[in-house]
């Protein structure tokens, strides 16, 4: 079996394993937010509120996906790392089974009760038919959506992290070219935006399947029988993750809600504008996260504390230097930024006036984010699923809630750099609990 990227892992090395998952997760956002620039464009204000508003169903099988993905990945890694070889085949076959059995359960569901779930998530008479649309034809390729998600992390693990950056960007490509063909040329509406996603996503879930029926090289799909007991911890170490995915749900449904209170229509495509900003700069940091972890992961298999903590340095002095950086190129093109997408007078004042305070939160972002990515590839879902249930539901549902009743719009922009800084706060601590202070419980220490 090759084992390159399990061996030792030099600054240089881990950057390497790290930089295509990087550029992966930062394309995934960037086609993803290719719809919106186009159905704001060619579409309007109205088309990209309706989008927003049906997103937190999308992003419900996003959230189930992410966590057998993220979990998963944590306990096949340490089953190499063990060298379990077998045991980590039959784990990544039954977690890729069980996804495409919920998301077909999924797919069906929504089908069924499209125009309940668009009516509970805030769309209006003038929205629904747009929501209906773009949710009805989105989530026809929940199966491909979910595929997309697992090999994403998969690849990673089969010790194939190229393969998922090139399907990446084919994908994304795929998508811009038939965003514009559909939308532009052929006038499909919003639903071709829809179609153009879910077909670009076909790409890397295709060609995951093929590799892993047909590759013998290292993971690959074989019998099983599902293990109630490794299911559970899968999806206990991908918490957080989840937790993340659904908590952004729940936060883009009230941040719809008070917004299209206090500035309508043209308030709710600002907070999607300032959203999806978000989910670019986030994205790096999703994708370091995803490209260490396998690594992180089965050097805690193999008991590896030195080259663990070589890892953990290497890791948080990078993450925290660049989100200064990123602070800053956020400020520095936030009108270039918002211009992409619309021209409206109301809705370009409101987001550039609300990004010049929303842009804080990446200075505390990438830190929240790799922590809990660190202890999910640690096998600590605990600790992970605290610190992103504190970072996306509790801090942000609190902060929007009070601080938009005191300051109204102003308080609305603050509510996720304020979040951001209580997370930090929360995960400040965690770090030093766990891996500075000397203790049982710290995983450095234990190396003697």
């Amino acid at each position: 079996m090759n084992k390159s990227i399990y061996n030792q892992v030099t600054t240089y090395k881990l950057f390497k394993i790290a930089f295509p998952s990087i550029l992966m997760m930062v394309f995934m956002s960037l086609y993803t937010i290719v719809d919106g620039i186009f159905i704001s464009r060619f579409l309007g204000s109205s088309a990209l509120s309706s989008l927003n508003i049906v997103y937190p169903v999308i992003s419900l099988a996003t959230a189930i996906a992410t966590m057998l993905a993220s979990g998963g990945t944590a306990i096949i890694s340490r089953k190499l790392g063990e060298q379990n070889e077998q045991t980590a085949r039959e784990c990544l076959t039954q977690f890729v089974v069980l996804g495409l059995i919920i998301s077909f359960i999924l797919m069906v569901m929504t089908q069924l009760f499209l125009t309940p779930i668009s009516l509970l998530l805030g769309a209006n008479q003038k929205l629904l038919p747009q929501c209906n649309e773009y949710l009805s034809t989105m989530m026809y390729f929940a199966p491909a959506a979910m595929l997309q998600a697992l090999f994403q992390c998969y690849f990673v693990a089969a010790n194939r992290p190229s393969l998922g950056l090139n399907l990446s960007i084919f994908a994304g490509i795929t998508n811009v070219v038939l965003d514009y063909i559909f939308i532009a040329k052929l006038h499909l509406g919003i639903s071709g935006a829809a179609l153009a996603t879910g077909l670009g996503q076909m790409i890397p879930a295709i060609t995951g399947l093929i590799l892993f029926i047909f590759n013998k090289d290292q993971l690959y799909f074989v019998k099983f029988k599902f293990d109630i007991k490794v299911i559970i911890e899968a999806c206990y170490n991908g918490s957080s993750e989840m937790v993340t995915q659904l908590s952004n749900a729940i936060m883009t449904f009230l941040f719809n809600i008070v917004l299209m209170r206090l500035a309508g229509e043209n308030g709710v495509a600002a907070i999607t504008i300032l959203l999806y900003a978000e989910f670019l700069f986030n994205a790096f940091y999703l994708g370091f996260s995803m490209g260490i972890s396998p690594v992180v992961g089965y050097k805690y298999g193999a008991k590896d504390k030195k080259e663990l903590k070589h890892i953990y340095k290497v890791s948080f002095i990078f993450v925290a230097c660049s989100s200064f950086v990123i602070t800053m190129i956020a400020f520095a093109s936030l009108r270039e930024l918002v211009g992409v997408f619309t021209q409206v007078p109301q809705t370009y004042q409101l987001t550039v006036e609300g990004f010049k305070i929303f842009a804080f939160n990446f200075l505390f972002s990438g830190i929240n984010i790799t922590t809990s990515g660190f202890f999910t590839a640690l096998s600590n879902g605990k600790i992970s699923a605290i610190i992103s249930f504190c970072r996306t539901l509790v801090f942000t549902g609190s902060s929007l809630i009070i601080l938009s009743a005191i300051f109204a719009l102003t308080g609305t922009w603050l509510a996720i750099p304020v979040a951001e800084l209580l997370t930090f706060i929360l995960s400040m601590y965690f770090h030093y609990r766990y891996f500075i202070k000397k203790s049982e419980v710290n995983y450095f220490q234990l190396a003697k």
